[in-house]
C-alpha cells in the first residue's frame, strides 16, 4: 500500500477502530490552491493543525518541526496510538496534507497515508460531511522518534550543494526560481540554492489531486535522476516541498529529505549563497 489511498476506501474503512482521521488544512493560500471548505468535514476526523500548535513556538519561521518531545505531547492529547491507521487530508485536495503526512513520517510512524484529493474529493464522491471534529475522549501511546534526516536544516543544505550525489529539488514557480518575480514574503532575496533544479509542485497536480503515476514518472524523469544518494525538497515555507516528496516516494525514490525552512529561511540569510 503507496502513501496515498482514495476517498472510497476510507468510506469503506471509516469505522475501522485504529483509524485517525486528520484534518491537517491551513489557513494560508498555497499557489494554485482550489477553493477552501472551511464549513464541512470527513466524519471523526480531528484538527491537526501544524501551523500554529503542532510547530515549534521558538521558530521566528513558519510551521518549522517541533522536538520529539512536543510532537508526542500533542499527539497523544489526540488519542493517537502507536498502532494508529493515520489518513490525513486537507479541505482543498492534495495540497497541505503531504506536510502532515511527512511530519508522522519524520516520527518513525509507518501507517500514515494521504487522501488523494483531500475534502474535495470526498464530497465529489458524494460521502457524508459533518460541520463538526470528533470529540476525543482518551489520551493515546504515541512514542515516535524524530529522524534527523527527514527534516533538515539550512547547515545540512549547505553541505550538500556541492555533492554530486545529492540533488535539491524546488518546488517554488520557474520564475521565483530565476529570481524574475519578488518573493511574497518581504525582506527574503529572489533566486535559489546553488545547483539546485527547479520542480514546481503545479506541474504534479490536476486540479486538487495529484496526477497519475504514470504522468508523475514522465515528469520526474525530465528533471530528477533516479541515481542520486539523497534527495532534498525544498519550497517556500516547507509545505509545498511534502508534495514533492509525496510525489517521490509514491514513484519508489528513496532517501528522500525536506528543508525544513526552505527558501523563507534560506532567502533571509544573507550569509547564504543564492543563484539567479
Amino acid at each position: 500500500m503507496g502513501p496515498l489511498i482514495n476517498a472510497q476506501w476510507l468510506n469503506e474503512n471509516i469505522s475501522e477502530q485504529k483509524l485517525v482521521i486528520l484534518d491537517a488544512s491551513i489557513d494560508f493560500q498555497i499557489p494554485a490552491e482550489t477553493e477552501k471548505d472551511k464549513a464541512n468535514f470527513i466524519p471523526n476526523a480531528i484538527r491537526f493543525d501544524y501551523d500554529k500548535e503542532f510547530c515549534d513556538p521558538d521558530s521566528a519561521l513558519p510551521h518549522m518541526i517541533p522536538s520529539e518531545d512536543r510532537f508526542n505531547e500533542l499527539a497523544r492529547q489526540l488519542g493517537i496510538n502507536n498502532d494508529s491507521i493515520i489518513v490525513v487530508y486537507d479541505n482543498s485536495g492534495t495540497f497541505a496534507s503531504p506536510r502532515a503526512w511527512w511530519m508522522f513520517k519524520a516520527m518513525g510512524h509507518k501507517q500514515v497515508y494521504v487522501l488523494d484529493g483531500g475534502l474535495t474529493e470526498w464530497k465529489r464522491k458524494g460521502y457524508q460531511v459533518t460541520q463538526s471534529y470528533r470529540e476525543v475522549t482518551s489520551t493515546g501511546d504515541f512514542n515516535g522518534h524524530l529522524s534527523p534526516s527527514n527534516f533538515l536544516s539550512a547547515q545540512d543544505v549547505l553541505a550538500q550543494i556541492e555533492q554530486e550525489d545529492s540533488l535539491t529539488i524546488d518546488a517554488r514557480s520557474k520564475a521565483r526560481f530565476l529570481g524574475k518575480t519578488p518573493e511574497p514574503r518581504q525582506g527574503i532575496r529572489s533566486g535559489h540554492i546553488p545547483n539546485a533544479v527547479c520542480l514546481p509542485f503545479v506541474d504534479l497536480m490536476s486540479k486538487h489531486k495529484l496526477k497519475p503515476a504514470q504522468q508523475l514518472k514522465e515528469i520526474f524523469d525530465e528533471v530528477v535522476p533516479n541515481d542520486k544518494e539523497q534527495y532534498i525538497f525544498s519550497c517556500g515555507s516547507g509545505v509545498t516541498a511534502c508534495i514533492l516528496a509525496l510525489a517521490a516516494e509514491t514513484l519508489g525514490y528513496e532517501n528522500l529529505s525536506v528543508y525544513d525552512g526552505s527558501w523563507t529561511e534560506w532567502g533571509q540569510k544573507q550569509e547564504l549563497p543564492i543563484e539567479v
